[in-house]
């Protein structure tokens, strides 16, 4: 239970939540980024609400993959654990190391950020394949790190900083307040896209069915509250000159948690904090790890993937791991992480979403599992309902979205067909 809910934290706790507020100030005033961490918030324990009545009427490993494929149909079942292989595990893995990279070159001098996140994603494969036993104690110390930096950065931040309501105003002076509100949720989405992670590792769970679901609740609880409590420090705490140099240089605003830290902590004080940040989003690259693979090897297991990415008795699984990794690290080259950030938010609030739907009907089409309970049916619908709404936003105004949903739901379609007649004709 313990590292259930670690493994949640772990997940949620990463880049997104030092990355995000930079974006969202060149759209958004500083009353408008909280109300978006509170609306991210709620959603992700709606989400998690949800999330958790599908584990309790399938509790085994696979999230996304496994729910959609017993609850709707294998082939819907089959794009989500394609779009985790491609964009929710491995896209977010390359921009958390990618962070990573980019505040321990802050504090070292300038770098290649995308060579040093390269090397550490090739590390952590390494470390993740040599077991589970391992890679889990080395997980849950990680999870200590990022919990005490996280309470070192609010201390400090409400103790030594500026408390007052910011003066700075957003770049952008937009007259329609609903679409960047929409689409800045997308940075938000991201940040909290961990809650779903005790689902997918719920075959390793003692008790899944009461397990998953208090992990996942307790663990968007605690994560949301440090969420608050760390972008009200960072909005409190830029200036309307340091404003200007956020909304100029792309830089500024990833490592936007150092400019602020050095503010009220000093050169050595930031430095400190920008190596724990760091070592957070090692954290959460550590953690992608830990839970993508075994999504991989269920769809192995089903006959959807190659037999060699299945995970053997007691082991780990090595080579959904290794492709994870090589999947991540090309995606560090080929694109740029602004266009990571909001690309995966949109792919990961879709599948999510369509977890969430999978709850009504469930009754009809699945008998044998029983009916859902009617709280769950209720957030299921606030979270659908409101995934609904930001996509719609979200093909407005972010055009990139809609090809990587298109390449991402063509090629799985394709290998799926592949796949089902290859079945057929043995």
């Amino acid at each position: 239970m313990g590292s259930g809910i670690g493994l949640v934290v772990a997940n949620m706790v990463g880049a997104g939540v030092f990355l995000s507020a930079g974006f969202m100030a060149q759209e958004l005033s500083a009353g408008w980024i909280l109300a978006a961490w509170v609306v991210g918030a709620l959603l992700a324990m709606a989400g998690a609400r949800s999330y958790a009545e599908a584990a309790m009427l399938i509790p085994r490993s696979g999230g996304e993959y496994r729910y959609l494929s017993e609850l709707l149909h294998p082939a819907v079942g089959y794009l989500a654990g394609w779009a985790s292989l491609l964009v929710g595990f491995s896209a977010p893995m390359a921009i958390s190391a990618f962070g990573a990279a980019a505040f321990a070159f802050a504090v070292f001098g300038a770098g290649n950020e995308r060579l040093g996140a390269a090397v550490l994603i090739g590390s952590l494969c390494v470390l993740h394949a040599v077991g589970l036993r391992s890679s889990k104690w080395v997980q849950n110390g990680l999870v200590i790190v990022k919990g005490l930096l996280i309470l070192a950065f609010v201390a400090f931040g409400l103790a030594l900083g500026d408390n007052s309501w910011p003066t700075w105003e957003p770049a952008s002076d937009s007259t329609t307040l609903a679409l960047p509100f929409a689409t800045s949720l997308f940075f938000v989405a991201y940040a909290f896209s961990g809650w779903n992670a005790a689902a997918y590792a719920a075959g390793e769970f003692h008790e899944p069915r009461r397990d998953v679901p208090q992990a996942m609740l307790i663990g968007c609880a605690l994560v949301g509250i440090a969420y608050l409590l760390v972008n009200w420090i960072l909005v409190a705490n830029l200036t309307p000159e340091r404003a200007e140099v956020v909304f100029e240089y792309e830089e500024a605003r990833v490592t936007l948690g150092h400019l602020v830290a050095r503010d009220f902590l000093g050169d050595a004080g930031s430095n400190a904090m920008s190596l724990g940040i760091a070592a957070l989003m090692v954290s959460s690259t550590s953690a992608m790890l830990l839970v993508g693979p075994r999504v991989y090897a269920e769809m192995a297991r089903d006959g959807f993937l190659p037999s060699m990415l299945r995970a053997k008795p007691g082991r780990p699984p090595r080579m959904s791991i290794f492709l994870q990794g090589a999947i991540a690290i090309a995606l560090l080259y080929i694109h740029t992480i602004g266009d990571l950030l909001s690309n995966v938010g949109g792919i990961l609030v879709l599948f999510s979403a369509l977890v969430s739907i999978s709850l009504f009907g469930v009754k009809r089409r699945r008998p044998d599992l029983g009916a859902p309970r009617p709280q769950a049916l209720v957030a299921a619908a606030i979270y659908s309902g409101s995934s609904i709404w930001m996509l719609y936003n979200a093909f407005k105004t972010q055009t990139g979205l809609i090809p990587w949903i298109a390449i991402a739901a063509g090629a799985g379609l394709l290998a799926y067909g592949l796949t089902v007649r290859k079945a057929r004709g043995r």
